[in-house]
């Protein structure tokens, strides 16, 4: 027990002096993938070796590849930090390890996730009735959220495709706007409707889905429909006109679906809410505690309106299960996963530390220093700002797309902030996302310091 000791002493020292580190450390990495080989590949060794010897040689090969994502100067792909409490609690589940399937394999895991999703309904402005479930991520919410959604919409035209099956059912119209996220094709795909059952709608200058366009995409057809909206265009972080989307789809009797991965998040903060308005009517939402929310990777959330639709899309049962109806809930019942990491714990500790309060401000000042850049960057040579900064993505570019691509790639390497590249409108841009709770006035200043440089050496 004492070696076993030992061995986590030193291994929450390694990340202790990692966490602490952040503020100087490059935020893209030295090690190039070769390199990253080279140490840390090899022959699997024959016999077992010391854990603690494993540890010290695993965080020395590894960390020269480590990306500073729980940086403050960490903008892309709107991934968030860890926040202390989440991130010590993810250590404790890992210490449980507790399978988050079953009550019977975790029932503090499963009362733990029963409480946090009440609380999570509470916070996003979902019906305190709908049902919900901790997945992997966005994509799997979807999965999740749109499985029920197919089961409903079949249900109505007279078939039961989880008894079933999809041959011979009626097609499904699945109506999203030309941005939307690409995990909804693929959450398409795996359901086993394809990316074709998509009727793609116009959508404006900002990303928005034209609800018009949808009116009259909806009176066009027939036969089942399900809805895609949008809170929170991955590069604009503009959110479709879910108000009227909503009274669209209970017209036609479509079922409305949210894809909600951050922009959801806005419900949060009171200054922010407007931007939601609508949602609470939807079928189903689809979100991340991992970015907002600021726990570890990886937490997706998936709600659903109408819970029997829900539990009869995902559930499974086998002789050995053997549940008991007055105990907590099954989670495997509402996910896609049997076995599964008890992700309710970091998601409980982060709301428990946060409170309502602490979540709105996080919401607010990743979106006042998005706004801080934007200000700021509006003054660097031949820089235009091509988005409505409503949220926290901000999405610019240069003066033409060479110097665009350069700049970028500049600060990418000089590792004093790290941001992606996208293309809007048939042009390269970069988007910048702020999702982290560590992120100060101070590295907005560095980074867009870093963008002079970078500018300065492309025109040379």
């Amino acid at each position: 027990m004492g070696d076993e000791r030992e061995l986590l002493r030193r291994t929450a020292e390694i990340a202790a002096d990692f966490v602490e580190s952040l503020d100087e450390r490059p935020v893209w990495p030295p090690a190039t993938v070769d390199e990253l080989r080279s140490t840390l590949g090899g022959r699997l060794p024959d016999g077992p070796s010391d854990p603690l010897e494993v540890v010290e040689a695993l965080a020395q090969a590894a960390e020269p590849g480590v990306v500073g994502i729980p940086s403050g100067r960490y903008f892309g792909f709107v991934i968030g930090g860890a926040v202390p409490a989440s991130l010590a609690a993810d250590w404790l589940a890992s210490t449980w390890d507790q399978n988050a399937g079953l009550v019977v394999a975790g029932p503090s895991a499963a009362v733990v996730e029963e409480v946090a999703g009440g609380w999570l309904k509470e916070l996003l402005g979902i019906p305190a009735t709908a049902s919900f479930a901790f997945v992997t991520g966005c994509q799997m919410a979807h999965v999740t959220c749109l499985a029920a959604a197919r089961r409903a919409v079949l249900l109505q035209a007279g078939r039961d495709v989880e008894e079933d099956g999809l041959a011979g059912t009626p097609p499904i119209r699945v109506l999203a706007g030309a941005k939307r996220h690409v995990t909804v094709d693929r959450a398409l795909r795996l359901l086993g409707l394809g990316s074709s059952a998509v009727v793609v709608v116009e959508a404006d200058s900002q990303g928005r889905m034209d609800a018009d366009a949808l009116g009259a995409a909806l009176a066009a057809g027939k036969g089942p429909a399900i809805v895609c909206a949008q809170a929170g265009e991955v590069n604009t972080g503009a959110f479709d006109a879910i108000p009227e989307i909503a009274g669209l789809a209970r017209e036609h009797g479509a079922w409305l679906h949210v894809d909600g991965a951050f922009g959801l998040w806005a419900a949060a903060s009171p200054s922010l809410r407007h931007l939601v308005a609508g949602a609470e009517q939807a079928d189903s939402w689809a979100t991340d505690a991992h970015k907002w929310l600021n726990v570890p990777y990886d937490c997706g959330l998936a709600f659903v309106a109408h819970p029997d639709v829900h539990r009869a899309s995902m559930r499974l049962s086998a002789e050995y299960l053997v549940a008991d109806p007055h105990a907590a809930r099954d989670q495997m019942d509402w996910t896609p996963e049997f076995s599964r990491r008890a992700r309710g714990f970091a998601v409980y500790a982060a709301l428990r530390s946060l409170g309502r309060s602490g979540v709105a401000h996080l919401v607010e000042r990743c979106c006042a220093r998005a706004r801080q850049f934007a200000e700021a960057a509006e003054s660097l040579p031949g820089c235009e700002v091509v988005n409505d900064v409503v949220l926290n993505q901000v999405l610019f570019r240069f003066a033409d797309d060479e110097t665009t691509s350069d700049a970028l790639a500049a600060v990418q390497a000089g590792g004093e902030a790290w941001m992606s590249a996208t293309t809007w409108d048939g042009r390269p841009a970069i988007r910048l996302s702020v999702s982290n709770w560590r992120t100060t006035e101070g590295d907005i200043d560095r980074t867009i310091a870093a963008c002079a440089r970078a500018l300065a050496a492309t025109s040379t």
